[in-house]
């Protein structure tokens, strides 16, 4: 009778496409950031223990994670054909259990626990003392799985591992499974179509009416720190958000939910363009140092709180949009009118109003949404809180039109007051697409790929240029 060896295989990069640590440390970092930072410090050197605690922590739901669907396959097909196929990892037992239990595998796992980190030479015996040397075929995608490769009768090579060549040549099958990432994911992760938000830095420019190069190329290199800045925070959030990606019908294409990007590559990531990010900010001036440093701390807290929290979050958004604001103001020195701040707050609450109201319109239950706090019985009240703070705007442009320093910069004031007309226009109708569900996820970056809505601000800015006299002066008469 023909004995049929069992399927090994590893969990970590070979069976899933992430890594069962890093997700419960990041889902850690999301539900209680206190205990886990605790945990990662008092046992950062056991790393056995270290699991085991964050996997109490944060219980994740091993359904959701990303599989290798080559590996999955040959689970399956091995299966069919009455192979035992079993789970072998170093992440902590309670999970890997639960992960044979949600795709049908053995229910004998090897896995650590709080007393051993099974990986390497470890792992190798122990598989061996259960099925012998030889005994089992092997899938792994780590140059750590050298030790149990070497030991079993065929070695399933995920991804690039160059040394596991040192098998073939000693007569070893080897069978080789694509794996790994690419670059193209990794800038996808960095969100670079969300820069455009960050022209924002030119409204100190110009509503300070300074036009000059001394002015514009520290705003540029603004623009660029923000850039860094704010894609090293997309990364945090998407971290600290992977289940809520993962139940949602879009985001969980996202590089990290996906696990088209490992969580490492996006660790490193965010730890590079922070660095850019400072070291930029830092070159220009204390000022903008501090406004970059700001935003990255209010960020950081809407990203592990506040998103989580009704009406703080829409604050929170607005916050963040003014941030810029004052960032180009203090990167090119310019003095930010108290007005000027006093005016796109309101209008800010209505955008992050538009970007909740989007979300809920297009969301395909009435549960609340993953991560939010938000349902769809708040349309109405996001609905009356945007209209509001358009009606605010509004209120305050017009108290800035009398104001001694808006009669300075803009003598002709009845053309200010023309201006409010398709100003008011412009931002019912962002509320109105928001409401249908007629725009993107974020309402900033909607608005710049907007042809009519950028029809309308480019006629309320040249209306205030010729309320302030600029035509006449740059072009004469």
């Amino acid at each position: 009778m023909t004995v049929v060896k069992p399927l090994v295989l590893d969990v970590d990069g070979t069976f899933l496409k992430t890594d069962m640590l890093f997700e419960t440390f990041w889902a850690g970092l999301g539900s209680d950031p206190i205990a886990t930072i605790r945990a990662t410090a008092a046992n950062f050197r056991h790393p056995e223990r270290l699991k085991a605690e964050l996997a109490r922590i944060a219980p994740i739901r091993t359904d959701l994670l990303p599989v290798n669907p080559e590996v999955a396959d040959l689970a399956l097909r091995s299966r069919m054909a009455g192979r035992e196929v079993v789970l072998a990892s170093a992440s902590d037992r309670s999970l890997v259990t639960r992960l044979a239990a949600d795709y049908g595998l053995s229910e004998r796992v090897f896995a650590s626990d709080v007393t051993r980190n099974l990986k390497g030479p470890l792992k190798a015996a122990e598989l061996v003392g259960a099925y012998g040397e030889r005994g089992f075929d092997y899938a792994g995608d780590n140059t750590v799985d050298m030790a149990v490769w070497e030991r079993a009768e065929n070695a399933i090579v995920v991804g690039q591992v160059p040394q596991a060549r040192e098998l073939a040549a000693r007569g070893q099958n080897v069978v080789e499974i694509g794996g790994g990432w690419n670059w193209r994911a990794l800038v996808k992760a960095l969100r670079p179509h969300q820069w455009v938000k960050n022209v924002l830095l030119f409204l100190a420019m110009i509503a300070a009416h300074r036009f000059d190069l001394a002015t514009l190329v520290p705003i540029l290199w603004g623009i660029v720190a923000f850039s860094a800045a704010a894609s090293s925070i997309y990364i945090v959030n998407d971290l600290l958000d992977l289940e809520a990606d993962r139940l949602h019908p879009t985001k969980c294409r996202r590089p990290f939910a996906s696990g088209d990007v490992p969580i490492t590559v996006g660790m490193a990531a965010f730890a590079a363009l922070a660095v850019i990010a400072l070291g930029v900010a830092a070159a220009l001036n204390l000022a903008f140092f501090g406004v970059v440093v700001l935003y990255m701390v209010t960020s950081l807290a809407y990203s592990l709180k506040l998103k989580r929290m009704r009406w703080i979050d829409i604050s929170a958004l607005a916050a963040l949009y003014t941030i810029r604001v004052i960032a180009g103001a203090a990167a090119a020195s310019v003095d930010v009118s108290v007005y000027m701040l006093i005016f796109i707050f309101p209008i800010f609450i209505t955008l992050g109003c538009v970007k909740r109201l989007t979300e809920l319109t297009l969301a395909t239950s009435d549960e609340r949404l993953p991560g939010r706090g938000y349902g769809r019985p708040d349309r109405g009240d996001l609905l009356n809180v945007a209209m509001l703070g358009t009606f605010w705007a509004l209120v305050i442009f017009f108290l800035y039109s009398l104001s001694d320093q808006g009669r300075a910069l803009y003598p002709t004031t009845w053309i200010l007051w023309v201006a409010m007309v398709p100003m008011a226009l412009w931002l019912v109708r962002m509320v109105m697409l928001g409401w249908y569900g007629k725009q993107d996820y974020d309402p900033i970056v909607f608005a710049m790929r907007d042809k009519f809505g950028i029809g309308l601000l480019m006629i309320i800015l040249s209306l205030m240029f010729w309320a302030a006299g600029l035509w006449s002066q740059w072009f004469g008469g």
